[in-house]
């Protein structure tokens, strides 16, 4: 069986897998090839990936000769209708977003398995592609936010007088957030943050944030670990208390996201145009919207004197550790699929196959794709 690995188009850097995650693929007894230039931006050359046991191609020999096809976004409907049917694709395609893609799939009769789909359980851990990436976007978030900032995020005691540390707002205590502040923290900062899911309260005084908690909130066990939306009373509230915070800011990193949604509008024009002049404002969530009413996708703005950047997608600006990460996530998704003689092995039986399992011999096979986009 061959595993193909494709080259990301601009201006993604990142790779689906590195030279050095060759042997564990090939270790599957399959055969690796991957398309010529795939890993340049992330530092990985043919050679290094040659050494490592692959063969090399073009595009459209990997296109129309791979059986399973890895990629880290997703390919284009006229290159999905290029494929055969026998064959799989695997990536982050964002079904819930990219409804042209899974009905291309569909009539294609190929099998689709989107990573950002894998079930949020204890047992696929090490394949939860959103929670790497979100590790790094976190991280990177706050580094990109000391660097905009016009004051130092530590203490300083200097002869010229003490220095104040910044306060940093977090918006949503997930993954990216988690990193948020403990990246905040380590620079020295005083952190808050805010969640509407009261579980994360423990986890983010242990980082030495201070949780900022508005009551009322609705709690959804079976929404992966993801907020839910809220009640109108519960939004006005929250609109308060965050704005109240917001204006005593020196940054704002703002992480929430609702799967398959519009992102919540946390930070509204009247806010910013309260804050700080020489704030920051960092949106994760701009491609989906915003949490910032302001905030603008794959750009940085400033408007009444806060700087607001616009990046979904920091991942990609750290190729090599984000390419290691999601490299890692596939080859254990990967074990899952590929039996001990080498071949496809697809057990719909199992749960976490089955979660990110999205299309199949011309069916929609999750659930919730199902229903937001019919069958």
């Amino acid at each position: 069986m061959i595993i193909g690995v494709l080259k990301e188009k601009s201006p993604e850097q990142r790779v689906a897998v590195l030279p050095e995650s060759i042997s564990p693929i090939t270790d599957l007894k399959t055969e690796v090839m991957i398309e010529r230039g795939a890993g340049e931006n992330a530092h990985a050359s043919d050679e290094q990936y040659s050494e490592g046991g692959a063969k090399l191609a073009d595009r459209a020999g990997l296109l129309s000769s791979a059986d399973v096809l890895l990629s880290v976004n997703p390919l284009t409907v006229e290159e999905i209708r290029s494929v055969g049917k026998e064959q799989v694709l695997i990536g982050t395609y964002g079904p819930l977003n990219n409804p042209d893609i899974v009905k291309a799939c569909t009539s294609a009769g190929l099998t689709l398995f989107s990573m950002d789909a894998i079930p949020r359980i204890t047992r696929a851990q090490s394949m939860d592609v959103l929670s790497s990436m979100a590790t790094v976007a976190g991280y990177r978030a706050v580094l990109d936010a000391a660097f905009n900032l016009p004051v130092f995020f530590p203490m300083f005691m200097t002869a010229a007088g003490t220095i104040k540390p910044a306060k940093v707002l977090v918006l949503g205590a997930g993954v990216a957030g988690l990193q948020a502040i403990a990246t905040a923290r380590k620079l020295g900062a005083v952190v808050e943050a805010f969640d509407v899911r009261s579980a994360v309260k423990e986890e983010v005084q242990s980082l030495g944030a201070k949780f900022v908690e508005v009551e009322g909130a609705r709690e959804d066990k079976d929404a992966g670990g993801y907020a839910v939306e809220q009640t109108e009373e519960f939004k006005e509230k929250q609109s308060q208390m965050i704005q109240d915070h917001a204006e005593k800011s020196d940054v704002i990193i703002c992480t929430a996201q609702i799967p398959g949604k519009k992102a919540p509008v946390l930070i509204k024009k009247e806010t910013v145009e309260k804050m700080k002049n020489g704030s920051v404002i960092v949106d994760l969530a701009a491609s989906s919207g915003g949490n910032c009413e302001l905030s603008e996708n794959d750009k940085t703005v400033v408007k009444a004197g806060v700087t607001i950047i616009g990046n979904s997608n920091y991942p990609s600006g750290m190729p090599m550790d984000s390419s290691r990460m999601y490299g890692k996530n596939l080859i254990n998704f990967l074990k899952l699929l590929i039996d001990e003689d080498g071949n496809l092995k697809l057990d719909f039986e199992d749960d976490v196959v089955k979660g990110a399992c999205i299309t199949h011999k011309g069916e929609i096979m999750n659930e919730r794709v199902k229903s937001v986009i019919g069958s």
